[in-house]
Protein backbone atom coordinates (compact mmCIF):
# COMPACT_ATOMS: atom_id res chain seq x y z
CA UNK A 1 0.00 0.00 0.00
CA UNK A 2 1.52 3.41 -0.46
CA UNK A 3 2.56 5.49 1.71
CA UNK A 4 0.22 7.49 3.88
CA UNK A 5 -2.79 4.60 3.65
CA UNK A 6 -4.10 2.54 5.85
CA UNK A 7 -6.71 0.01 5.87
CA UNK A 8 -8.46 -2.12 8.09
CA UNK A 9 -11.70 -4.35 8.45
CA UNK A 10 -14.50 -2.66 10.99
CA UNK A 11 -16.34 -3.94 13.66
CA UNK A 12 -19.05 -1.42 13.14
CA UNK A 13 -22.28 -0.89 14.10
CA UNK A 14 -25.07 0.34 12.40
CA UNK A 15 -24.83 4.08 13.14
CA UNK A 16 -21.20 4.02 12.50
CA UNK A 17 -21.35 2.53 9.10
CA UNK A 18 -23.99 4.76 8.71
CA UNK A 19 -21.83 8.00 9.60
CA UNK A 20 -19.02 6.34 7.08
CA UNK A 21 -21.65 6.04 4.07
CA UNK A 22 -23.00 9.49 4.43
CA UNK A 23 -19.44 10.76 3.41
CA UNK A 24 -19.69 9.14 -0.05
CA UNK A 25 -21.93 10.44 -2.76
CA UNK A 26 -21.62 7.56 -4.16
CA UNK A 27 -23.33 5.26 -1.47
CA UNK A 28 -26.08 3.47 -2.36
CA UNK A 29 -28.60 1.14 -0.62
CA UNK A 30 -26.47 -1.72 -1.99
CA UNK A 31 -24.30 -0.93 1.42
CA UNK A 32 -26.50 -0.11 3.83
CA UNK A 33 -26.06 -2.65 6.80
CA UNK A 34 -30.06 -3.16 6.87
CA UNK A 35 -29.41 -4.60 3.15
CA UNK A 36 -26.79 -7.18 3.88
CA UNK A 37 -28.42 -7.66 7.19
CA UNK A 38 -31.61 -8.80 5.73
CA UNK A 39 -29.77 -10.77 2.85
CA UNK A 40 -27.66 -12.55 4.59
CA UNK A 41 -27.36 -12.42 8.34
CA UNK A 42 -25.28 -9.87 10.21
CA UNK A 43 -22.34 -12.58 11.22
CA UNK A 44 -22.21 -12.50 7.58
CA UNK A 45 -21.44 -8.91 7.02
CA UNK A 46 -18.36 -7.26 6.86
CA UNK A 47 -16.53 -3.78 6.54
CA UNK A 48 -13.57 -2.36 5.41
CA UNK A 49 -12.57 1.02 5.28
CA UNK A 50 -9.35 2.64 3.93
CA UNK A 51 -7.82 5.92 5.24
CA UNK A 52 -5.47 8.38 3.99
CA UNK A 53 -4.01 10.04 6.62
CA UNK A 54 -6.78 10.38 9.41
CA UNK A 55 -9.21 10.97 6.33
CA UNK A 56 -11.82 8.59 5.13
CA UNK A 57 -11.20 8.34 1.29
CA UNK A 58 -13.36 4.61 0.68
CA UNK A 59 -15.24 2.23 2.15
CA UNK A 60 -16.91 -1.21 1.61
CA UNK A 61 -19.38 -3.47 2.63
CA UNK A 62 -19.16 -7.00 2.07
CA UNK A 63 -21.44 -10.29 1.44
CA UNK A 64 -19.41 -12.97 3.27
CA UNK A 65 -20.32 -16.67 2.41
CA UNK A 66 -18.27 -19.26 4.23
CA UNK A 67 -17.73 -22.92 3.28
CA UNK A 68 -18.32 -25.26 6.87
CA UNK A 69 -15.71 -26.92 8.12
CA UNK A 70 -12.99 -25.49 5.76
CA UNK A 71 -11.31 -22.21 6.09
CA UNK A 72 -12.91 -21.02 2.56
CA UNK A 73 -15.42 -18.51 1.63
CA UNK A 74 -16.29 -15.32 -0.57
CA UNK A 75 -16.04 -11.84 0.33
CA UNK A 76 -18.99 -10.35 -2.39
CA UNK A 77 -18.78 -6.23 -2.60
CA UNK A 78 -22.34 -4.93 -4.74
CA UNK A 79 -21.31 -1.16 -5.89
CA UNK A 80 -18.94 -0.59 -3.64
CA UNK A 81 -16.16 0.45 -2.86
CA UNK A 82 -17.48 3.60 -2.19
CA UNK A 83 -15.13 6.53 -2.62
CA UNK A 84 -16.31 9.68 -3.91
CA UNK A 85 -15.85 12.30 -1.04
CA UNK A 86 -18.17 14.81 -0.56
CA UNK A 87 -16.04 17.71 -0.31
CA UNK A 88 -12.72 17.62 -1.98
CA UNK A 89 -11.82 16.65 -5.84
CA UNK A 90 -11.64 12.75 -6.76
CA UNK A 91 -8.39 11.18 -6.61
CA UNK A 92 -7.86 8.20 -8.81
CA UNK A 93 -5.27 6.91 -6.70
CA UNK A 94 -7.68 6.84 -3.58
CA UNK A 95 -9.44 4.06 -5.55
CA UNK A 96 -6.77 2.19 -6.59
CA UNK A 97 -5.36 2.38 -3.45
CA UNK A 98 -9.07 0.32 -2.31
CA UNK A 99 -8.54 -2.14 -4.96
CA UNK A 100 -5.32 -2.93 -3.34
CA UNK A 101 -6.06 -3.00 0.24
CA UNK A 102 -9.57 -4.93 -0.52
CA UNK A 103 -7.48 -7.82 -2.08
CA UNK A 104 -5.14 -7.42 0.71
CA UNK A 105 -7.36 -7.67 3.54
CA UNK A 106 -9.71 -10.28 1.67
CA UNK A 107 -7.83 -12.37 0.30
CA UNK A 108 -4.15 -12.55 1.35
CA UNK A 109 -4.44 -12.18 4.48
CA UNK A 110 -7.88 -14.42 5.13
CA UNK A 111 -7.53 -16.47 1.92
CA UNK A 112 -11.38 -15.81 0.69
CA UNK A 113 -11.87 -15.57 -2.79
CA UNK A 114 -13.16 -11.70 -3.76
CA UNK A 115 -15.60 -10.94 -5.92
CA UNK A 116 -16.34 -6.89 -6.84
CA UNK A 117 -19.17 -5.41 -8.78
CA UNK A 118 -18.58 -1.59 -8.51
CA UNK A 119 -21.09 0.80 -9.62
CA UNK A 120 -18.72 2.64 -12.50
CA UNK A 121 -19.39 3.10 -16.48
CA UNK A 122 -17.23 2.00 -19.31
CA UNK A 123 -17.54 5.99 -20.82
CA UNK A 124 -16.98 7.81 -17.49
CA UNK A 125 -14.31 5.25 -15.44
CA UNK A 126 -12.54 3.60 -18.19
CA UNK A 127 -9.24 3.86 -16.27
CA UNK A 128 -10.86 1.95 -13.14
CA UNK A 129 -11.44 -1.44 -15.38
CA UNK A 130 -7.65 -1.51 -15.70
CA UNK A 131 -6.90 -0.67 -12.37
CA UNK A 132 -8.58 -3.86 -11.14
CA UNK A 133 -6.34 -5.72 -13.48
CA UNK A 134 -3.22 -4.18 -12.45
CA UNK A 135 -4.39 -5.12 -9.25
CA UNK A 136 -4.40 -8.78 -9.56
CA UNK A 137 -8.44 -8.97 -10.13
CA UNK A 138 -9.78 -10.91 -13.39
CA UNK A 139 -13.00 -10.15 -15.53
CA UNK A 140 -16.01 -12.16 -14.71
CA UNK A 141 -19.05 -11.95 -16.83
CA UNK A 142 -22.08 -10.19 -16.39
CA UNK A 143 -24.88 -11.86 -14.32
CA UNK A 144 -27.24 -8.63 -13.89
CA UNK A 145 -27.81 -5.96 -16.60
CA UNK A 146 -24.81 -4.97 -18.25
CA UNK A 147 -26.42 -1.51 -19.28
CA UNK A 148 -28.47 1.42 -17.72
CA UNK A 149 -29.88 4.59 -18.03
CA UNK A 150 -29.26 7.61 -16.05
CA UNK A 151 -31.06 10.72 -15.70
CA UNK A 152 -29.18 13.94 -15.00
CA UNK A 153 -31.25 15.82 -12.14
CA UNK A 154 -29.55 19.07 -12.47
CA UNK A 155 -31.26 20.84 -14.66
CA UNK A 156 -34.53 23.05 -13.89
CA UNK A 157 -37.64 20.70 -13.63
CA UNK A 158 -39.08 22.64 -16.83
CA UNK A 159 -35.84 21.92 -18.88
CA UNK A 160 -36.15 18.52 -17.43
CA UNK A 161 -39.94 17.98 -18.41
CA UNK A 162 -38.72 19.46 -21.54
CA UNK A 163 -35.89 16.74 -22.26
CA UNK A 164 -38.78 13.81 -22.14
CA UNK A 165 -39.63 12.34 -25.25
CA UNK A 166 -42.70 13.40 -26.86
CA UNK A 167 -44.97 10.52 -26.56
CA UNK A 168 -43.88 9.96 -23.34
CA UNK A 169 -44.84 14.10 -22.04
CA UNK A 170 -47.92 13.35 -23.68
CA UNK A 171 -48.71 10.45 -21.69
CA UNK A 172 -47.67 12.41 -18.79
CA UNK A 173 -50.06 15.40 -19.61
CA UNK A 174 -52.65 13.00 -19.54
CA UNK A 175 -52.11 11.73 -16.68
CA UNK A 176 -52.47 14.54 -15.29
CA UNK A 177 -55.65 16.08 -17.07
CA UNK A 178 -56.51 12.47 -15.50
CA UNK A 179 -57.05 13.79 -11.83
CA UNK A 180 -54.94 11.16 -10.29
CA UNK A 181 -54.01 11.26 -6.69
CA UNK A 182 -50.27 10.44 -5.77
CA UNK A 183 -49.74 9.11 -1.91
CA UNK A 184 -45.98 9.38 -1.41
CA UNK A 185 -44.14 8.30 2.26
CA UNK A 186 -41.94 5.91 3.66
CA UNK A 187 -44.19 4.26 6.16
CA UNK A 188 -44.89 0.40 6.29
CA UNK A 189 -49.06 1.31 5.59
CA UNK A 190 -47.46 2.61 2.04
CA UNK A 191 -45.55 -0.56 1.37
CA UNK A 192 -48.19 -2.92 1.86
CA UNK A 193 -50.52 -0.69 -0.71
CA UNK A 194 -47.21 -1.50 -3.16
CA UNK A 195 -46.89 -4.99 -2.65
CA UNK A 196 -50.62 -5.60 -2.86
CA UNK A 197 -50.46 -4.02 -6.35
CA UNK A 198 -46.98 -5.56 -7.19
CA UNK A 199 -48.70 -9.31 -6.72
CA UNK A 200 -51.31 -8.44 -9.04
CA UNK A 201 -49.22 -7.52 -12.00
CA UNK A 202 -46.72 -10.84 -11.10
CA UNK A 203 -49.98 -12.69 -11.34
CA UNK A 204 -51.73 -10.96 -14.66
CA UNK A 205 -48.04 -10.93 -16.64
CA UNK A 206 -46.64 -14.26 -14.92
CA UNK A 207 -43.30 -12.74 -14.08
CA UNK A 208 -41.05 -14.50 -12.10
CA UNK A 209 -39.80 -11.71 -9.15
CA UNK A 210 -36.46 -10.85 -9.76
CA UNK A 211 -35.95 -9.20 -6.22
CA UNK A 212 -37.54 -10.23 -3.08
CA UNK A 213 -39.71 -7.27 -2.25
CA UNK A 214 -40.63 -8.66 1.03
CA UNK A 215 -36.76 -8.56 2.01
CA UNK A 216 -36.51 -4.81 0.99
CA UNK A 217 -40.20 -4.32 3.10
CA UNK A 218 -38.22 -6.06 6.06
CA UNK A 219 -34.84 -3.72 5.48
CA UNK A 220 -36.95 -0.29 5.37
CA UNK A 221 -37.76 -0.87 8.89
CA UNK A 222 -34.18 -0.76 10.19
CA UNK A 223 -32.96 2.45 7.62
CA UNK A 224 -32.07 5.54 8.95
CA UNK A 225 -35.04 8.17 8.43
CA UNK A 226 -32.47 9.85 5.90
CA UNK A 227 -32.53 6.34 4.05
CA UNK A 228 -35.34 4.97 4.02
CA UNK A 229 -37.33 4.11 0.27
CA UNK A 230 -39.81 6.20 -0.76
CA UNK A 231 -42.82 4.53 -1.86
CA UNK A 232 -45.50 6.21 -4.48
CA UNK A 233 -48.93 5.28 -5.17
CA UNK A 234 -50.97 6.83 -8.37
CA UNK A 235 -54.74 6.55 -7.18
CA UNK A 236 -58.00 6.58 -8.93
CA UNK A 237 -60.88 7.23 -7.21
CA UNK A 238 -58.65 5.84 -3.97
CA UNK A 239 -58.35 2.70 -5.86
CA UNK A 240 -54.59 2.27 -6.20
CA UNK A 241 -53.60 1.94 -10.02
CA UNK A 242 -49.64 2.30 -10.35
CA UNK A 243 -46.73 2.59 -7.97
CA UNK A 244 -42.74 2.76 -8.00
CA UNK A 245 -40.08 2.89 -5.04
CA UNK A 246 -37.07 4.42 -4.93
CA UNK A 247 -33.83 4.66 -2.99
CA UNK A 248 -32.37 7.88 -2.54
CA UNK A 249 -28.20 7.30 -0.36
CA UNK A 250 -25.91 9.34 -1.65
CA UNK A 251 -26.11 11.60 -4.60
CA UNK A 252 -27.81 9.47 -7.25
CA UNK A 253 -31.43 8.07 -7.08
CA UNK A 254 -32.27 4.21 -7.81
CA UNK A 255 -35.68 2.86 -9.54
CA UNK A 256 -36.10 -0.47 -7.59
CA UNK A 257 -39.89 -1.20 -7.91
CA UNK A 258 -42.45 -0.51 -9.95
CA UNK A 259 -46.19 -1.95 -10.55
CA UNK A 260 -49.21 -1.12 -12.58
CA UNK A 261 -52.64 -2.72 -12.59
CA UNK A 262 -55.05 -3.03 -15.80
CA UNK A 263 -56.56 0.12 -14.75
CA UNK A 264 -53.64 2.38 -14.56
CA UNK A 265 -52.19 0.87 -17.61
CA UNK A 266 -55.12 2.99 -19.06
CA UNK A 267 -54.94 6.02 -16.83
CA UNK A 268 -51.25 6.16 -17.20
CA UNK A 269 -50.69 6.41 -13.63
CA UNK A 270 -47.10 4.70 -14.13
CA UNK A 271 -46.01 8.13 -16.12
CA UNK A 272 -47.08 10.69 -13.28
CA UNK A 273 -45.38 8.22 -10.32
CA UNK A 274 -42.41 8.98 -12.09
CA UNK A 275 -42.39 12.45 -12.34
CA UNK A 276 -43.66 12.75 -9.07
CA UNK A 277 -40.30 10.86 -8.04
CA UNK A 278 -38.21 12.93 -10.10
CA UNK A 279 -39.59 15.96 -8.12
CA UNK A 280 -38.82 14.37 -4.79
CA UNK A 281 -35.72 13.75 -6.15
CA UNK A 282 -34.88 17.30 -6.89
CA UNK A 283 -36.48 18.74 -3.88
CA UNK A 284 -33.59 15.65 -1.87
CA UNK A 285 -30.78 17.73 -3.67
CA UNK A 286 -29.96 14.50 -6.31
CA UNK A 287 -28.07 14.87 -9.03
CA UNK A 288 -29.10 11.84 -10.72
CA UNK A 289 -31.22 9.28 -11.34
CA UNK A 290 -30.62 5.56 -12.24
CA UNK A 291 -33.18 3.56 -13.76
CA UNK A 292 -31.55 -0.20 -12.34
CA UNK A 293 -30.91 -1.77 -15.74
CA UNK A 294 -32.41 -1.66 -19.34
CA UNK A 295 -32.59 -5.15 -21.18
CA UNK A 296 -33.76 -3.92 -24.98
CA UNK A 297 -34.00 -7.77 -26.21
CA UNK A 298 -35.21 -9.20 -23.15
CA UNK A 299 -37.92 -6.69 -22.04
CA UNK A 300 -38.45 -3.87 -24.74
CA UNK A 301 -41.70 -2.85 -22.92
CA UNK A 302 -39.55 -1.66 -19.82
CA UNK A 303 -37.32 -0.43 -21.79
CA UNK A 304 -39.20 1.73 -24.08
CA UNK A 305 -40.76 3.27 -21.03
CA UNK A 306 -37.49 4.10 -19.39
CA UNK A 307 -35.66 5.29 -22.73
CA UNK A 308 -38.96 7.06 -23.00
CA UNK A 309 -38.62 8.88 -19.32
CA UNK A 310 -35.27 9.30 -20.23
CA UNK A 311 -34.98 11.83 -23.31
CA UNK A 312 -32.69 14.00 -23.39
CA UNK A 313 -31.88 13.96 -20.00
CA UNK A 314 -30.35 10.88 -19.92
CA UNK A 315 -27.05 8.24 -20.50
CA UNK A 316 -27.21 4.66 -22.00
CA UNK A 317 -24.05 3.70 -20.03
CA UNK A 318 -22.70 0.33 -19.22
CA UNK A 319 -21.14 -1.31 -16.66
CA UNK A 320 -17.25 -2.01 -16.49
CA UNK A 321 -18.03 -5.66 -14.82
CA UNK A 322 -17.06 -7.70 -12.36
CA UNK A 323 -14.30 -8.61 -11.04
CA UNK A 324 -12.60 -11.29 -8.85
CA UNK A 325 -9.32 -12.41 -6.90
CA UNK A 326 -8.12 -15.16 -5.41
CA UNK A 327 -5.02 -17.22 -3.66
CA UNK A 328 -4.58 -19.75 -6.49
CA UNK A 329 -7.26 -20.83 -9.21
CA UNK A 330 -8.21 -24.41 -7.21
CA UNK A 331 -9.44 -22.25 -4.66
CA UNK A 332 -11.44 -20.04 -7.06
CA UNK A 333 -12.70 -23.61 -8.96
CA UNK A 334 -13.28 -24.64 -5.82
CA UNK A 335 -15.26 -21.64 -4.56
CA UNK A 336 -17.70 -21.49 -8.29
CA UNK A 337 -18.29 -24.84 -7.95
CA UNK A 338 -19.91 -24.77 -4.74
CA UNK A 339 -21.14 -20.92 -5.25
CA UNK A 340 -22.93 -22.63 -7.95
CA UNK A 341 -24.64 -24.88 -5.94
CA UNK A 342 -25.32 -22.83 -3.37
CA UNK A 343 -27.48 -20.37 -5.86
CA UNK A 344 -29.50 -23.21 -7.37
CA UNK A 345 -30.45 -24.20 -4.10
CA UNK A 346 -31.38 -20.58 -3.08
CA UNK A 347 -33.49 -19.76 -6.02
CA UNK A 348 -35.27 -23.04 -5.11
CA UNK A 349 -35.65 -22.00 -1.39
CA UNK A 350 -36.73 -18.78 -2.40
CA UNK A 351 -39.02 -19.42 -5.01
CA UNK A 352 -40.76 -21.72 -2.74
CA UNK A 353 -40.86 -18.61 0.02
CA UNK A 354 -42.19 -16.44 -2.63
CA UNK A 355 -45.19 -18.38 -3.68
CA UNK A 356 -45.96 -18.82 -0.15
CA UNK A 357 -45.88 -15.30 0.71
CA UNK A 358 -47.71 -14.28 -2.48
CA UNK A 359 -50.82 -16.79 -1.12
CA UNK A 360 -50.65 -15.23 2.46
CA UNK A 361 -50.34 -11.65 1.14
Amino acid sequence: MAPGYTSQLLETDEARWHDILSRFIDASIYQTLPYEVVHSGRKNVGHFLLQKGRINVSAAQARLRRVPGLNKGIAYVRWGPVWNVREGEIDLEDFRQAVRALRNEYVCKRGLVLRVRPRLFESEHEATASIFREEGYDSLAADSPKRTLVLDLRKDLKSIRGGLKQKWRNCLNHAERNGLGVLEGSGDDLFKLFIDLYKEMLARKQFTEPNDIFKFRTMQKSLPIDSKMRIFIATSYGIPTAGAICSLVGQTGVYLFGATSLIGMKNNGSYLVQWKIIQWLKEMGAFFYDLNGINPERNPGTWKFKDGLSGRNGRDLSFVGQFEAYTGPKDAFLMKQLECVRVLACKLQELLLKRMKLRQG
